[in-house]
């Protein structure tokens, strides 16, 4: 049967990862266009040889001269790829409610069957009980218009945007809670940007998942087009596998699970008027954490890390989890690093042209650009600080909200005067433009601390030369000291390279900035400085550190109780 799993979703012409862009010729093979009189008003997706699934919303009325076209590129130009059927039959969803938009789904009957080639495939459809959760990558594709009142230019090119799925706790604080239903699924960034749009209605909104592509929504409605804070609503297709097939009743379309891994980010947003998430979810992913997390802003632990020597060009998830993606209308910019409980450390360049906190985003726990990242959440901008120092500076961007730490997400120990030692090894990431495959993989280089030179200062640091690209700037410089990662400078792409016996890369020192940073952000201590406790109490004191340096009283306080315990401990010896 051509529309079961062995056949569905599966497109030998598509290697599309990133988008925003004209879609290659038989990327989306279930693409349809729907046209009235030879005008295109909507869009829908192929699920078998014989039927379309689109929306209810495009057909309040049946219009005149309705015909759906399948495997073509342009609404104007050639199309050797295409045919087209005219359709016998319209089932909208017996419950759709035009006020509301639930239940926003329809069936077309084609007037015949189409034969499948590389230019006409039918997708795959979510299964019941189908899990997509918050940033899992996904695709929308259309011949809308490319903007608010912005008609699609000639020839009319079909059109892919990469969009991350957005939680529908979030979506309803967006939009007001109550108004997005289990019925929907929503997908778009925070800062806005990428969308669809008019015309784009009926399309379908696809993840991948292994080799099979798996339509999840269908485009139904949004605020406007691309706003911020307002993503693209789709119908979530895996609420409707019962009624589909209970209206295609031979050669039913391919059903699969889409399971997403990790946890789901969207379980901790709230707002007002927000009930609270399930309580009735399975509690595995809160106890397979391993015991070295702590909760506490103590700085510099990575419990998912055992970087010594070696190691891979490609990192995996939570190996660096002070990372953070700096977006800028969606779209990755430079790097940066989370260095107390909502500040991130980042390079002052990136910010030259664009130095309004509202323009910008910080993801964190972050590993692809292009893919699913279930630890990952997307925090917005309220403040961005320079330093004001000759020569290259430092930005400082104060989050709205305070992320949860968890073994993916924890903040990095700053360079307040420490000695990194000479050939002692030190590693290097960032997101670099045209690296790490077609998921964009975070990239982790190894370096060692190298001799600057003759008249080298105290203020710099210098290691041997690794590449770095306009991506890498703002990510950190990392060197590990009595079991805490530490940051000893900031990344630059235009970073000076001193041609000494061996060429070597010179970067300011951390601690340079260590003024401003002590007035902006303070300094978190390592966990090596903590006596961790079971005690209530003494844990809550780690907590005091997260705006300023630790007193110098308290450690002394710390290791008289520490002396006092040994001495105990002796006498039951």
């Amino acid at each position: 049967s051509h529309s079961q799993p062995d056949v569905c979703g599966i497109t030998p012409l598509n290697t599309r990862i990133i988008g925003g862009q004209t879609a290659p010729v038989g990327s989306w093979p279930w693409q349809v266009s729907l046209q009235s009189s030879g005008f295109h008003f909507c869009g829908g997706s192929l699920i078998n040889n014989g039927w379309v699934l689109t929306a209810a919303h495009c057909f309040l009325r049946i219009p005149a001269g309705l015909t759906v076209f399948l495997g073509i590129q342009s609404l104007q130009g050639p199309n050797p790829n295409g045919v087209s059927r005219t359709v016998t039959t319209v089932i909208k969803h017996p419950n759709y409610n035009l006020n509301t938009n639930d239940n926003d789904i329809c069936l077309l009957q084609l007037s015949s069957p189409v034969t499948f080639n590389d230019f006409i495939v039918p997708v795959c459809l979510a299964a019941p009980g189908s899990t997509f959760f918050s940033g899992v990558s996904s695709w929308v594709t259309g011949w809308g218009n490319i903007g608010s009142g912005v008609s699609l230019p000639p020839p009319g090119n079909l059109m892919e945007v990469n969009l991350p799925i957005v939680g529908n706790r979030e979506c309803n604080c967006n939009y007001g809670v109550g108004r997005i239903t289990n019925n929907m699924i929503c997908a778009g960034f925070r800062a806005g940007g990428k969308d669809s749009c008019q015309g784009d209605s009926g399309s379908p909104l696809v993840s991948k998942q292994g080799s099979r592509w798996i339509l999840e929504g269908i485009v139904s409605f949004g605020n406007g087009c691309a706003q911020p804070n307002f993503p693209g609503v789709n119908t979530r297709v895996s609420q409707y596998q019962t009624w589909i097939n209970s209206q295609i009743t031979s050669n039913q379309p391919g059903f699969i699970s889409f399971t997403s891994s990790g946890t789901d980010s969207d379980l901790n947003i709230s707002c007002a008027g927000l009930p609270p998430p399930p309580t009735t979810l399975p509690t595995t992913t809160t106890t397979t954490l391993p015991t070295t997390t702590v909760s506490q802003a103590v700085c510099g632990q990575a419990p998912m890390n055992s970087r010594i020597l070696g190691g891979s060009s490609v990192v995996t998830a939570g190996v660096w989890p002070w990372m953070a993606s700096l977006q800028r209308n969606g779209s990755h910019v430079c790097g940066g690093t989370l260095v107390a409980v909502d500040y991130v450390l980042s390079n002052a360049n990136c910010f030259s042209s664009s130095p309004t906190p509202s323009e910008w985003t910080v993801v964190l726990g972050r590993l692809k650009q292009n893919g699913s990242n279930p630890f990952e959440v997307t925090l917005n901008v309220t403040n961005i600080t320079l330093s004001n120092l000759n020569g290259s500076n430092v930005a400082v961007l104060h989050l709205s909200t305070k992320p949860s730490l968890s073994n993916n997400i924890q903040p990095i120990c700053l360079d307040n005067g420490q000695t990194f030692a000479l050939g002692s090894t030190c590693w290097a990431a960032g997101w670099s433009s045209g690296q790490g495959g077609v998921e964009q993989v975070l990239q982790e280089f190894q370096t060692s601390v190298e001799n600057c030179g003759n008249g080298s200062s105290s203020d710099s640091i210098c290691t041997r030369t690794f590449t770095l690209e306009k991506g890498d700037s703002g990510g950190p410089l990392m060197c590990k000291l009595a079991g805490s990662w530490f940051q000893a400078a900031v990344l630059s792409a235009d970073n000076t390279t001193r041609q000494t016996r061996d060429a070597v890369m010179q970067f300011p020192k951390l601690s340079t900035f260590k003024s401003f940073l002590a007035q902006t952000v303070g300094f978190l201590s390592p966990a090596s400085n903590f006596i961790i406790t079971t005690s209530a109490s003494n844990s809550t004191n780690a907590t005091l550190l997260n705006s300023g340096a630790t007193p110098a009283h308290f450690q002394v306080f710390l290791y008289f109780h520490f002396l006092v315990f040994s001495a105990c401990l002796q006498l039951f010896l």
